[in-house]
């Protein structure tokens, strides 16, 4: 059985899931390949589509940033970049928002002798990359789809988020749809449906019960078998370091109560940052540090220390970023099955969160972490200082096995090769 993983990008939140679920499956010995747009990584078996397309070549788009830049230095109308109609949508959406993305593309995943050789195609985020009306009308293979976001089944955007800013009360204000927004949603929407309609062999994959729920719900899926297996996570490399040695690593002041954020960008509205800045801005404590990790360094108006790391790309590292602190904080206000809650806990390290997304499918109230009373900033504050003055029930020892025996690369495997099996049994008769 060959196994094609298709994704567009080999790095970040949804590339570190599909590479996990690679390797989960080369270890049981399944001929697994990974086939992806954009490759900056050396990982086994992993290829980097050819483009067939000239206009997409690297050098041509390095030649096209160039011919732009000079156009914009001297004004040269000729030179400047031209925005497609698509282009100045996504450029005048809300500051802040999720990716958005269109369902057509100039590529040709068929065309790639990976997809020729395979007997299954396992789609993973796949934005920019797949082409739906040429894909699903060329293709005759079975395909299992892992939904990552909300995109594959939505007009465009990868979160439907109905909330945007929030309010002087600390909770989240609704979001106004603009009549191009929804026009966009439509239309897009339209197409998919139109491409998806008579494709028989398709099964969609959610990671948590979440977004399991909004496939069925949706007009895309919801005629397709929607099963349910969690991200698979390599338990070696995160596990429970030293604290004391960890802290000392990045120097860390051992008397300190440590408060961990993670997020690829601060600026991202949905992973809420602001919620828990004004959280800790409440909370009149002097023994609490707050760490930080990732892109743009969080700012913080209060007495509470702040150190920001950077951006960290080797796992046994993070893991011990993730062992110095007492609790990971993520208050994002929607998410799918966010990796840093599972990192988290493989380290040992109790999580606190917003009920939201597949955050409660991880998350064992006051065993593991704290789920807080509603999306707010009141709610969070509460449940930081209920977590500092009475922690969790389980040790951190608890929680890593825990963690281990649900979110080990190897569960995941076994659970993907099952449903490859069937898929293909099915497609043979």
């Amino acid at each position: 059985m060959k196994i094609l993983i298709v994704n567009t990008y080999d790095s970040g939140g949804a590339a570190n899931a599909c590479r996990r679920l690679h390797q989960g499956l080369l270890e049981q010995g399944v001929a697994s390949k990974l086939l992806v747009l954009y490759k900056t990584k050396e990982i086994n078996d992993s290829y980097q589509f050819s483009v067939q397309n000239k206009k997409t070549h690297p050098v041509f788009k390095f030649l096209k940033k160039v011919k732009h830049k000079i156009g914009k230095k001297y004004h040269l109308e000729f030179l400047k970049a031209k925005l497609s109609k698509e282009e100045l949508f996504i450029k005048r959406r809300e500051q802040g928002l999720e990716l958005y993305s269109f369902p057509n593309s100039i590529h040709d995943i068929t065309a790639s002798k990976l997809y020729q050789e395979a007997d299954v195609i396992n789609l993973h985020w796949v934005a920019g990359f797949l082409d739906y009306e040429s894909f699903f009308k060329k293709n005759k293979k079975p395909v299992i789809w892992t939904l990552h976001d909300m995109n594959p089944f939505t007009g465009g955007e990868h979160y439907v988020e109905i909330n945007y800013g929030i309010g002087k009360e600390g909770i989240p204000l609704k979001r106004n749809f603009s009549k191009l927004e929804n026009d966009y949603s439509e239309r897009n929407l339209k197409m998919k449906l139109k491409a998806l309609i008579n494709f028989i062999p398709l099964s969609i994959i959610s990671p948590s019960r979440w977004l399991q729920e909004e496939a069925q719900d949706s007009l895309l899926f919801k005629n397709r078998v929607v099963n349910l297996v969690p991200y698979g996570m390599d338990v070696q490399n995160f596990t429970c370091r030293d604290v004391n040695f960890s802290r000392e690593l990045f120097n860390i002041p051992l008397d300190k109560k440590v408060i961990l954020f993670v997020a690829d960008s601060v600026a991202n509205q949905r992973k809420g940052y602001v919620y828990l800045k004004r959280a800790l801005e409440h909370l009149n404590r002097e023994d609490v540090l707050l760490c930080s990790i990732g892109k743009g360094q969080p700012d913080l108006n209060t007495t509470i220390e702040s150190r920001h790391l950077g951006q960290i790309g080797d796992e046994r590292i993070i893991s011990a970023i993730y062992s110095l602190a007492d609790v990971f904080v993520i208050p994002s206000l929607m998410d799918n099955l966010p990796n840093t809650v599972l990192e988290s806990l493989l380290c040992g390290t109790p999580v606190i969160g917003f009920p939201v997304g597949g955050i409660p499918d991880m998350i064992e109230h006051k065993r593991n972490g704290l789920l807080t009373s509603e999306v707010s900033v009141d709610a969070l504050k509460k449940s930081i200082e209920y977590f500092l003055n009475s922690g969790v029930s389980s040790s951190r020892e608890q929680i890593r096995e825990q963690a281990v025996n649900k979110y080990d690369q190897s569960v995941q495997a076994n659970k993907y090769l099952q449903i490859f099996k069937e898929v293909l049994n099915n497609n043979h008769h």
